[in-house]
């Protein structure tokens, strides 16, 4: 079992805290506040134990110049102070004597955020390929390093396994949860439904291996559907397919045919849009000129007749293209039904939860992940480097 920071005494002591800040920006505004939320109890805990609390988050992916100013983590302190209704300073460094002056003139309960981690990333990828040194480096401005950025935890950066590499080290209470709920499944309680959307196979083929041996049922939809149905032998017209996975799809649905569901009707239209007019159509019936968007009404009714009488749901992946509000109607019904059954809901990250949010539904599952590519590479069964780093109790 890992460390937490209620492990650590933390009474004057510099902690460096990995938080996941990686908000969605417009124009210098922040769209969605929700990952700074999930991290206001850690970094509140530290305030109040009288630590001096050092933050580093990335924010986006810095390849160019003109992405310093699109990624600037300023707009992040601003409402972190809001949220906390405490200052938080900034400091526009990742390194350099004005980082290290500022934090040699912090006090027990200040709190500082450096600029976006990634601003290291514009020479050489330091930042994202755990350079030593700059881990190294970040490392020795504190005394103790606390990592509860989940979404990151996938990957091996300077700002997670380098620094904690050379400090004693824990997870905060959001990675505490996340691993908490995430490790539920690997005994879930049965029936096991696993609903797998999104755009390809590829994303997905290292959950379906894992899951699928576990799962009861396996719901697929979203535009990886047409290529389990095109494996079927169904013709998809212009729906999305991913080709080269069609021989994954043909071996899965050979190995589990009794527990693999698939649409059996869907909304399509001719051009990828909200407006070119649309129609519901059985999957034996899609013309040439005609690309499945959504699920269809007996798609839904069948895949709630299977959820009522689930203990446990997985779900990964919208099951249509909930952006354009035409073809929401799929994913937003079985969000709706999962919230009136007594069933254990957990949202695994990514586009899901993004559309849970949006819809109003997020607070009312048992649990939305804030991993992406960290919560897919869970159900994976593989290593978190992230986590991994952390000390043990």
């Amino acid at each position: 079992m890992k460390k937490t920071i209620c492990d650590f005494d933390l009474n004057e002591k510099k902690v460096i805290i990995r938080c996941d800040f990686n908000v969605p920006m417009k124009d210098g505004k922040i769209m969605d506040d929700t990952r700074i939320q999930e991290s206001l109890k850690t970094i509140q805990y530290a305030i109040d134990h009288n630590a001096i609390v050092i933050l580093l988050s990335h924010l986006g992916r810095v390849k160019e110049e003109t992405d310093l100013v699109k990624y600037n983590l300023a707009p992040v302190a601003k409402r972190l102070s809001e949220c906390l209704h405490h200052p938080v300073l900034f400091c526009n460094k990742t390194r350099g004597q004005t980082l290290e002056n500022t934090i040699a003139n912090m006090h027990p309960k200040d709190v500082l955020l450096l600029q976006n981690t990634r601003y290291e990333d514009l020479d050489g990828k330091k930042e994202s390929k755990n350079d030593p040194e700059l881990g190294a480096y970040w490392a020795s401005l504190g005394d103790i390093f606390i990592n509860d950025a989940f979404g990151t935890a996938h990957r091996s950066h300077a700002s997670n396994v380098g620094i904690a590499s050379h400090l004693p080290s824990g997870v905060g209470f959001l990675i505490e949860k996340e691993l908490h709920i995430l490790a539920s499944l690997k005994e879930p309680e049965h029936p096991y439904v696993v609903i797998l959307g999104g755009a390809k196979v590829q994303d997905k083929i290292g959950v379906i291996e894992n899951l699928a041996p576990k799962a009861d049922h396996l719901m697929i939809g979203g535009g990886m559907a047409f290529t389990f149905l095109k494996a079927q032998g169904y013709a998809i017209g212009s729906s999305l397919c991913d080709e080269e996975n069609i021989p994954f799809c043909q071996k899965m649905l050979d190995l589990y045919a009794d527990k693999i569901m698939l649409p059996k009707d869907v909304n399509v239209t001719t051009s990828f849009s909200n407006d070119t007019p649309s129609h519901i159509t059985t999957i034996d019936h899609i013309e040439t000129n005609e690309m499945g968007m959504d699920i269809g009404p007996e798609t839904i009714k069948a895949m709630q007749d299977v959820l009522q009488q689930a203990k446990t749901v997985l779900w990964n992946g919208p099951l249509g293209v909930y952006e354009f509000e035409t073809f929401r109607k799929g994913t937003e019904s079985i969000l709706s039904y999962l919230t009136t059954i007594k069933t254990k809901t957990i949202l695994g990250g990514g586009d899901i939860v993004a559309c849970a949010s949006e819809l109003g539904y997020k607070d009312k599952v048992t649990h939305a992940s804030t991993g992406g590519g960290a919560t897919l590479t869970y159900l994976e069964g593989k290593p978190l480097p992230g986590i991994d780093c952390i000390d043990e109790k």
